[in-house]
């Protein structure tokens, strides 16, 4: 697809802008959908907040493109709102490697705190699942405000360029959409890896008996925590690469109605199979868009 998509406008073969996009936005949900997967599927945990920690990667990602775009002032949507200075937790934004590490960081750290008190308080069970769905309700209004330095409801967008190159020409589409694929890769070898090492078996152990798990001298709380991290980081990479692709990030990424989908995805997959999240992540996804095309009267 990406070396189709280089290909001249009148070659018959030639992919457009639109299908390259679409497809790499599905691979994104794809990683979401295997990172999702990895916690609940193996073990157990039922998160419906998962689009926080993809937004959360997204907004990262954003910001740094924001300020390619505004070169030395602020972003554009700073300056509407007559703000002054740049706020402190966006400083450093400007350079993509320090972007890159708060894609990595921003998720990972609220993973963790959040992780680390909610399962040494044993929460678990449809009791997790409401409170991650909190989580992601109350960023949401966070981001939604102008005052918090998150672009309010409009979000980020009108991106220009990304080290260097047009975000819009067919070259970068095409590089982005590789490293979606280059990531997707290695989460699925990641979490095949994961999956087949005894700390996978203790996963599954710790989803279908963790009482009995405890009894043989384990602590789960620390193969939940670190699975959890890890899917969180999985999930700000996939949106890192999302926004830059899609062109827009807004707060509604964080709606529980998002994390809820994600969950669809991998129900209709098949939880604890890697592979099937991924063809319900792209199934779910791909009919959505053709409906909209297809069927826009009741779409709509």
């Amino acid at each position: 697809l990406p070396l189709l998509s280089l290909l001249p406008a009148d070659n018959s073969f030639q992919v457009s802008a639109y299908t390259l996009t679409l497809v790499g936005k599905i691979l994104c949900y794809a990683i979401v959908a295997l990172a999702l997967d990895l916690v609940w599927g193996y073990a157990g945990l039922l998160s419906l907040g998962h689009g926080l920690f993809f937004a959360l990667g997204g907004y990262a990602m954003g910001m740094y493109l924001m300020r390619q775009a505004a070169g030395d002032g602020l972003p554009a949507f700073m300056t509407f709102l007559s703000w002054t200075e740049l706020p402190w937790y966006w400083a450093g934004t400007d350079n993509f490697l320090w972007a890159l590490c708060l894609v990595v960081l921003a998720p990972g750290l609220l993973a963790l705190v959040f992780g680390f008190f909610a399962f040494r308080s044993r929460i678990k069970g449809v009791y997790f699942s409401i409170m991650t769905q909190a989580l992601t309700f109350a960023g949401m209004l966070l981001f939604f405000r102008n005052e918090t330095g998150f672009g309010g409801n409009n979000g980020f967008t009108n991106f220009r360029s990304i080290l260097g190159f047009s975000i819009s020409s067919q070259g970068t589409r095409a590089t982005l959409f590789l490293a979606t694929v280059l990531l997707l890769i290695a989460s699925l070898y990641i979490g095949w890896r994961l999956a087949q090492s005894k700390f996978g078996r203790v996963l599954t152990a710790l989803r279908d008996a963790e009482n009995r798990l405890m009894f043989c001298g384990y602590d789960p709380r620390g193969f939940k925590l670190f699975v959890w991290v890890l899917s969180a980081v999985l999930c700000g990479l996939a949106g890192a690469l999302y926004v830059p692709q899609v062109g827009i990030i807004n707060p509604s990424e964080m709606s529980p109605t998002n994390s809820i989908e994600a969950a669809v995805w991998v129900a209709l997959g098949g939880r604890g199979t890697l592979i099937g999240p991924l063809l319900g992540a792209g199934l779910v996804n791909g009919m959505k868009s053709w409906f909209t095309v297809a069927f826009p009267e009741y779409w709509l």
